[in-house]
């Protein structure tokens, strides 16, 4: 793979050092639209390919270790392809210990794919698409390999905490960052908001929607501090930095614990779903 920038760089460090993060914090908690309930957020995205759709072919666009693309193979839909796309080759290589080896897995970036124009039913892609820089190139991309008619619907984040736990977080963290953390951008802005979104898409993708997905979660103090050590920006600090930021943020957390000493929180998640025109 060719040279990356900076923060894809880092983002191959950490996927190698936290390989399957990001299924191990959303896999096993149930999410919530104000339409239906879920079994977790992969399930979201699963449920745009259902049984009698037809779809042939199937992406999964920042596949990460493949939780997504197992939840699709198990069904055995009449889609007779799938394919993972991730930049990370640790996470291929969970993918793949997981995945039927008929599930093709590509390490490549989303900004230059390999697959075919027009071949492509359905683009999924969960908690990736917002952390990819050149976005205008990733869409550009999507719209490419996909079919006139095809669908594309993604999981990106909305509010990084749900409730009080995320004012703490916010109000903990940014002195710490300012004094310790380097600047490092993820992504586009645009993909920070519904507006952003809609002007990366609006004029590729037709019947654009967005719909709120919750994930709520009630953890210890302790267990949502050790939830937050495998995200981007704590794990980038110091270890003395790290080490302030426990102490202060554990401080801020146990005034939020409920009676069980749990805080009532979880993550805010958006879906889009959009046609290519």
């Amino acid at each position: 793979m060719q040279s990356l920038p900076p923060a894809e760089d880092y983002l191959q460090d950490f996927h190698q050092r936290f390989t399957g993060a990001t299924s191990a914090a959303f896999g096993h908690l149930p999410a919530h639209s104000n339409s239906a309930a879920y079994t977790s957020s992969y399930h979201v995205l699963a449920s745009r390919v259902d049984d009698s759709s037809a779809a042939r072919v199937v992406v999964d666009l920042g596949c990460g270790d493949g939780y997504l693309l197992k939840l699709l193979a198990d069904r055995e839909l009449s889609a007779p392809r799938l394919i993972g796309v991730d930049m990370s080759q640790h996470e291929l290589d969970a993918a793949r210990k997981r995945l039927p080896d008929n599930v093709s897995l590509l390490r490549e970036r989303a900004q230059s794919l390999s697959i075919e124009t027009g071949t492509v039913d359905i683009v999924l892609s969960h908690m990736a698409v917002m952390l990819m820089g050149e976005a205008d190139r990733v869409v550009a991309e999507i719209r490419r390999i996909l079919r006139p008619g095809g669908v594309f619907a993604a999981i990106v984040g909305r509010e990084f905490l749900l409730g009080e736990a995320n004012d703490a977080l916010r109000e903990v963290f940014r002195p710490v960052a300012l004094n310790s953390l380097a600047p490092l951008a993820f992504g586009d802005r645009r993909t920070r908001d519904e507006a952003g979104w809609r002007e990366l898409l609006g004029s590729t993708f037709n019947a654009l929607a967005f719909e709120d997905v919750d994930v709520p979660w009630q953890p210890t103090p302790d267990a949502l501090w050790h939830s937050l050590l495998e995200t981007y920006d704590i794990d980038r600090l110091s270890d003395g930095a790290r080490r302030e930021l426990q102490r202060d943020l554990l401080s801020a957390f146990h005034r939020l614990t409920q009676a069980d000493g749990t805080i009532d929180t979880g993550f805010g998640l958006r879906l889009i779903h959009a046609y290519v025109l």
